[in-house]
């Protein structure tokens, strides 16, 4: 099934090849478990980028063509967000909770502070980091964010009726859906990485449609403006110019409601993390650096 689909993918979306790490699965004591990826440093003392992924998709399906780079000077972590792929399952979503679990997981690795990075939901997330545990955050990398998404009337209007299609879908069974997303992952692990058309296309139907629609409603109720300005510690903005997700003026302002924010502006669109990585990462990795010397200079 995988090889026939991928093969149309193939034929349709070109996918950087990049070496694609080995991972495991993670018990957060008290949350459940989730699938998380630890890739080291340089040395034994890098800083570490923790990588928190777009909706719909897995933290390798959306990181994969940066962490070689980002490896050459950070120790590298990924995981899967709350009930997507290999993530935590439970009987609702939200963002807050998603933050709870990166805490979480940062308490299994043994780790006191990191710095955040995200990517359109991801982001949200790292946002929600600051705001709910401060001292685990050494500083924020910002790639295709927003302080809210229901800022014109199309928005709201689909937001509040993904809300509504959330609630009419309460009533079906949640652990059967959850047991069809549980399969697909488990297809996923038994795929090789040999061919990264097979192994995306697993990664992504490793989540469910009703985990994409909880997670968009979350999104629809996001709202950080009111205490973006009270943010202190070192944030990078990664200002993807053709998004016609999250337009660039609202990330441009994002950054400028920010002290000390840094503007890395790339010419790419919103899928630019994978589909056109060889724009993004350059820029990802000049904004991960500059935000992680900042840190260092910030703490000392």
């Amino acid at each position: 099934m995988f090889t026939t689909a991928g093969r149309l993918l193939r034929s349709l979306v070109h996918l950087p090849w990049a070496p694609v790490p080995e991972g495991r699965m993670v018990e957060l004591p008290g949350r459940g478990s989730t699938f998380v990826t630890d890739t080291p440093g340089p040395h034994p003392h890098s800083p570490t980028i923790v990588l928190l992924h777009a909706v719909g998709t897995t933290g390798l399906l959306t990181w994969y063509p940066s962490i070689p780079a980002l490896a050459e000077r950070f120790r590298v972590v990924t995981l899967d967000l709350r009930w997507h792929g290999r993530g935590i399952q439970s009987e609702e979503f939200s963002l807050r909770d998603c933050a709870d679990d990166v805490a979480a997981l940062l308490d299994v690795l043994g780790m006191e502070r990191a710095v955040f990075a995200g990517f359109s939901m991801g982001s949200i997330v790292a946002q929600r980091m600051w705001r709910q545990h401060p001292g685990r955050v050494d500083g924020l990398v910002l790639c295709a964010s927003t302080d809210r998404f229901r800022s014109t009337v199309a928005e709201r209007a689909f937001h509040e009726s993904m809300g509504l299609t959330m609630s009419g879908l309460r009533g079906v069974s949640r652990s059967r859906i959850g047991s069809a997303a549980a399969r697909a992952a488990g297809r996923a692990l038994d795929l090789g990485r040999t061919d990264i058309h097979d192994w995306a296309l697993a990664e992504f139907t490793s989540t469910s449609p009703w985990a994409v629609g909880q997670a968009v409603a979350a999104l629809g109720r996001h709202h950080s403006r009111p205490w973006l300005g009270r943010i202190d510690v070192p944030t990078a903005v990664v200002v993807t110019r053709h998004d016609k997700v999250i337009p660039a003026d609202r990330q441009v302002d994002l950054a400028r409601r920010i002290k000390g924010a840094t503007i890395h502006e790339i010419e790419a669109g919103h899928a630019a993390c994978v589909l056109e990585a060889e724009s993004f990462v350059p820029g990802l990795l000049e904004a991960c650096t500059t935000t992680a010397a900042r840190a260092r200079d910030f703490t000392h």
